[in-house]
């Protein structure tokens, strides 16, 4: 029993540091959620005169305007016993599984299912930090690294700059955090391959790519490919080399259902052509890998430079000081070149530098058209490693009586403190700024120097039987440092303001019916409370739809926005769009009547008011277009031309519809007709219809590969409408039409995914040594 409990001391002693993170959640009963940022920032809630607490951190709006609500809304699908394809109240339809940071296939979506949902959402949010710090331990370990030295590695990289300030999303962080699970399976794969640890290459993959966040699941990849690379060099056993790789490629396989759609969606969304120039990070903004808060913190609001959480690379001054040990004392081993040489590759790649600059002209998808810095996650994670590396040579150096090296390692950090106070007098930036900066710069150099003073005694003093306590003196430190970096940005929030009802959101829900919702309302609002609408907020949206909407501020063609789709609140065809998208009722706040920057419904005699109360209207518009409308008259208009006919100032848009092609049957021009939505879920919806004649009916959600038209169980062709929506023909009489939607990409994705399960299974057989029968 004894034993068992030394053994598990490790592994207690993570979650203990975890737990004093985690605490405000656990005794307190706050969550790590940003609730007092949205109800002081976010409308409807911010327009009351409460007194709803002070803001924490207000430098994670994302949180609350995308990432929270999609999970809340594909949790809400998935528990009704469908998958989450298909989101129709963002950009009037688009795909939710698709764009990736819903996550929508991550294991850890079990938890919503077991507890509440703010409380599924803190565990989704706590745990990654928590699986960083075992994970690591895990693999460095693997390393032959020392229980202490792996300790400090872990408690470094599950509070490394990049977990904590992305930790509140619950993808990126989570993404990054099987990373050194892949290496450990890897690394146990190629000395002696078991079906468990070839299982857990392909699952650990998997999983990272399920977190939620492709561009940080790119860069695991391309981690462990160069991880692969070294093993396969390195490593005696070459033979088992077919089935790590066998292995590795199951698990991107068993991610295809993600991948594929993903890969679809990017392509058909205005980033994919939208590369960005720039980016890198600063040279000197590196000084953060020891003091994270030098330029300061937008908790403390006095962040002077920006760019706090997309170059955010801190790792701690006691495990840099460790790394330079690893990388500075003599007989070196492997693995310890291996990951020097990929703290000098990922330093140059996430600063403004050439190579950085081949890669922006390269166009490579998602590397050339996301925030290039965040690769400095692979800079912190080699730094953790080599932390670990460093606390083994320290205990060496002191164990020899090594002065010299002790303090070559000490001398080079100092160097670099000194370098960082002379350069602040030559920083032109403001009196107080400077002083942040050395006020923010006292506690790194503490604990320097406390480090320095233990090293350089316990080498003096030939505490040789002693090293044990030294190095746990230094993890300590590294713990201190860590917890008080991670506490400052975290915010834990009293649970009661989350997503708060309040009268005007019933109000809308009430009388919304199967029409859209127009006003000063985010995603924050529609997605969670399920108001349909026609803006939004994604990285991937359908740039098709993105130009219709942005052509209503001018009614020419514009190049729609990388992120977001607004409609111009004044544009000249603005009342065209609303009222063809269906657009039945206005949120108004009061404080907007009258105000040159919002819609003038007051202005508009279309429109009714229906609600009031203290601070908010809502309005119903008279003209709005039902969502299904049946036409009896069209154009052929393919292509832009759509667009540039839509946007004419004389065209009839509610008695013509421009379609792509040539409907089948032909309408009649005199038929009349009614149609009726009876059935509407996100992925399908029934339609009944009565018509005179021939005719086209328009369902006023955007075009989009993968939906699929039924006319009384009868497959029928989907036709573009008005350039970005969708259009059936309909014969004379009564009829059922049934729209669903049936991604080609996700149905081969999971063919992939099968075909990945059978390699993993084939690496059972290929594992299994022969039997040796008598003869």
């Amino acid at each position: 029993m004894k034993k068992i409990i030394i053994k598990l001391l490790p592994v207690l002693f993570i979650i203990g540091v975890w737990m004093v993170f985690s605490s405000p959640y656990f005794f307190k009963h706050l969550i790590p959620f940003p609730t007092t940022y949205q109800v002081n920032h976010f409308a409807p809630w911010s327009l009351y005169p409460e007194n709803w607490g002070p803001v924490k951190n207000d430098a994670i709006p994302d949180v609350i305007s995308q990432i929270y609500p999609w999970k809340y809304l594909t949790i809400q699908i998935e528990k009704s016993g469908h998958l989450p394809l298909w989101n129709p109240y963002n950009f009037s339809g688009t795909p939710l599984l698709a764009n990736f940071q819903s996550a929508a296939l991550s294991p850890f979506n079990v938890l919503f299912f077991l507890l509440s949902f703010p409380a599924a959402w803190s565990i989704l949010i706590l745990l990654q930090p928590l699986l960083a710090g075992f994970f690591m331990y895990l693999f460095v370990r693997e390393l032959k690294i020392g229980k202490i030295g792996a300790l400090i590695s872990s408690v470094a990289f599950m509070f490394c700059g990049f977990i904590v300030v992305w930790m509140p999303y619950g993808t990126l962080g989570m993404a990054v955090a099987f990373l050194p699970l892949v290496l450990f399976a890897m690394h146990k794969s190629f000395q002696k391959p078991t079906f468990a640890s070839l299982v857990l290459l392909a699952l650990s993959i998997c999983f990272s790519l399920f977190s939620g966040h492709f561009q940080t699941s790119l860069y695991v990849l391309l981690f462990a490919f160069l991880y692969f690379v070294f093993c396969l060099f390195t490593m005696p056993k070459k033979k088992n080399t077919l089935v790590v790789f066998i292995a590795f490629f199951a698990g991107l396989l068993l991610a295809m259902p993600q991948i594929l759609p993903s890969i679809e969606f990017y392509f058909y969304a205005p980033r994919s052509s939208g590369f960005l120039e720039g980016g890198g990070i600063s040279w000197y903004y590196f000084v953060t890998v020891f003091a994270p808060d030098i330029f300061g913190n937008p908790v403390t609001r006095n962040d002077f430079l920006g760019n706090y959480a997309e170059w955010a690379s801190f790792v701690g001054i006691v495990p840099l000081l460790l790394a330079s040990f690893a990388t500075t004392v003599r007989n070196r081993r492997k693995e310890t070149w291996f990951f020097t040489l990929c703290t000098v590759l990922f330093f140059v790649l996430a600063m403004a530098s050439p190579l950085q600059t081949l890669i922006e002209f390269l166009r490579l998808p998602v590397l050339s058209t996301s925030n290039p810095s965040r690769i400095v996650v692979l800079l912190s994670f080699s730094l953790c490693v080599l932390a670990g590396f460093g606390a083994e040579k320290l205990a060496d150096c002191i164990m020899k009586r090594d002065i010299r090296r002790v303090l070559l390692s000490l001398m080079s950090m100092w160097v670099v403190i000194i370098i960082t106070f002379i350069a602040l007098r030559f920083v032109h930036v403001d009196i107080a700024h400077i002083m942040t900066a050395k006020h923010n710069l006292i506690i790194p150099v503490m604990l320097l120097l406390v480090a320095s003073i233990a090293m350089i005694a316990f080498v003096f003093l030939r505490l040789t039987k002693l090293i044990p306590f030294v190095l746990l003196f230094l993890l300590v430190l590294v713990c201190a440092d860590s917890l008080r970096f991670a506490q400052k940005w975290m915010p834990f929030d009293p649970p009661n303001l989350l997503y708060k009802n309040i009268s005007v959101i019933s109000a809308a829900k009430q009388q919304i019916g199967n029409g859209k919702i127009y006003g000063n309302l985010g995603m924050e609002v529609v997605d969670y409370y399920g108001l349909p609408s026609i803006e939004g907020y994604d990285p991937l949206y359908n740039k098709t739809y993105g130009e219709f909407i942005a052509g209503a501020a001018s009614g020419k063609i514009t190049v729609p926005s990388r992120s977001v789709v607004l409609l111009d609140r004044r544009g000249k065809y603005t009342d065209r769009v609303l009222n063809l998208l269906g657009v039945s009722l206005f949120f108004e706040p009061k404080g907007d009547t009258g105000q040159s920057w919002a819609y003038p419904v007051w202005d508009k005699p279309q429109f009714q008011k229906t609600y009031e109360d203290a601070h908010f209207y809502l309005f119903k518009n008279s003209e709005a277009l039902p969502t299904v409308k049946l036409f009896s008259s069209y154009h052929v208009t393919p292509g832009k031309k759509a667009l540039d006919a839509f946007y004419t100032p004389d065209f009839d848009y509610k008695h013509i519809l421009l379609v792509d092609q040539k409907p089948n049957p032909i309408p009649d021009n005199r038929a009349s007709g009614s149609a009726k939505i009876v059935s509407n879920h996100p992925n399908h919806l029934t339609i009944t219809v009565h018509t005179t004649g021939n005719q086209l009916l328009l369902f006023s959600q955007s075009y989009y590969p993968g939906w699929k038209a039924y006319v009384d169980g009868k497959q029928t062709p989907i036709l573009k409408a008005d350039y970005a929506f969708r259009a059936v023909s309909v014969p004379e009489g009564d009829h059922s039409i049934r729209f669903e939607y049936q991604p080609r990409s996700f149905i081969y994705g999971v063919l992939l995914a099968f075909i990945g399960l059978i390699l993993l299974a084939s690496c059972w057989f290929i594992q299994r040594k022969p039997k040796a029968y008598p003869v």
